[in-house]
């Protein structure tokens, strides 16, 4: 069943969107800083620009959420952050991403194999290419803690119990024997879970780990991160592209067009005031189940060749609001007030974007 597509319910008075998972225990404690960073693919076509200048930072027991289209570079983040994006064809070529006070863009390859799983780890968005069909749990579980805790015998056996308990997988002891193909989806996407969390990460990636499950499967499983975190102060990084999970999971959101970020900002913020046109189509194209509306609402054309990107802003060919300067240059990110930050003309000078896009709701973005 796919990801539920419902307009979120944000509260105008809280600091983060209304859920049902709890508040997020935010610390001060900046985990990841990201700076301008940037992966490169050389293809017979051009060169393809996945990621051209993403900035953020990450706190302790913060969820940050990274939203956009598809083909718009959430991934290939992700995949730099772990520095595992395949070379050749794809490159990291600049910027910095500093973990726990250290770039570790800088280190040598064997340092990254500590860091990779042990500092910072990902959960992939389908299980059952995550998993190794011909070996069990407690093989796919151990092997990340027999790696960053040299551990053995026993006591490796009760830490994959453990973390097995940790994402609340019953009978721990006897479903660690079991392979990939003998459990459902909601359990595989738990299993990648554990390995995830074993070796007790700073920073988890979560990249649209909840596609493949069913809606109540998917608000067990979110409701389960938020628990984990809770517990364990991770500062997590969520991929996706449903709306609706941004607002019940996320402190902060990022939203990414062709590579970039263009528009950052706390959740309410994003939802109640967006300032990008981007943004806006994007919230103006999720369902909203209490109204009928003949024609949903839907972004017009495609996205751009990353390839082939035009000179100024990404966005322009399908902006309402284009005017001569968004063709010729991209424009810098503009202060909103708060944590936002939004990269459009329109806002130069500090003046605010008006909402023009229609209230008619759609599916046509993607999101």
């Amino acid at each position: 069943m796919a990801e539920e597509a419902t307009q979120p319910d944000v509260d105008e008075t809280s600091t983060v969107a209304t859920d049902d998972f709890g508040a997020s225990a935010i610390q001060d404690e900046i985990i990841l800083e990201v700076d301008d960073l940037r992966t490169y693919f050389a293809t017979r076509w051009g060169t393809v620009k996945a990621v051209d200048g993403v900035s953020f930072i990450l706190r302790k027991g913060e969820t940050l959420g990274i939203v956009g289209e598809s083909g718009s570079g959430k991934s290939v983040t992700s995949l730099s952050l772990m520095r595992l994006v395949q070379s050749p064809p794809g490159h990291i070529v600049g910027g910095r991403v500093v973990l726990n006070g250290r770039d570790i863009l800088q280190i040598s390859e064997g340092e990254m194999t500590k860091v990779r799983g042990g500092e910072i780890s990902m959960i992939l968005q389908d299980p059952m290419s995550a998993l190794n069909p011909v070996f069990d749990v407690q093989d796919q579980v151990g092997e990340a803690i027999r790696i960053h805790q040299k551990v053995k015998g026993k006591t490796l056996i009760d830490k994959i119990v453990y973390a097995l308990r940790q994402v609340r997988i019953p009978a721990p002891e006897i479903r660690m024997k079991d392979y990939p193909h003998q459990l459902s989806g909601g359990m595989r996407q738990r299993v990648v879970g554990a390995i995830g969390i074993s070796s007790n990460p700073s920073v988890l990636i979560a990249d649209e780990p909840t596609t493949s499950l069913d809606v109540t499967i998917q608000a067990a499983y979110l409701r389960l991160l938020r628990e984990i975190q809770a517990e364990a102060g991770l500062g997590i990084i969520f991929i996706t592209h449903d709306f609706g999970i941004v607002a019940k999971m996320c402190d902060r959101v990022g939203v990414m067009y062709a590579g970039r970020m263009v528009e950052t900002g706390d959740v309410r913020d994003i939802f109640n005031h967006p300032q990008h046109p981007y943004t806006q189509a994007l919230i103006a194209s999720v369902p909203k189940l209490e109204e009928k509306t003949e024609r949903l609402f839907s972004i017009e054309g495609q996205p751009p060749a990353l390839y082939n990107l035009p000179q100024g802003c990404a966005f322009a060919p399908r902006c309402p609001y284009v005017m001569d300067i968004c063709r010729e240059e991209f424009p810098p990110e503009f202060d909103q007030g708060g944590n936002q930050r939004a990269a459009c003309w329109k806002l130069d000078g500090g003046k605010r974007l008006e909402e023009a896009v229609p209230e008619a709701t759609g599916a046509g973005a993607g999101v």
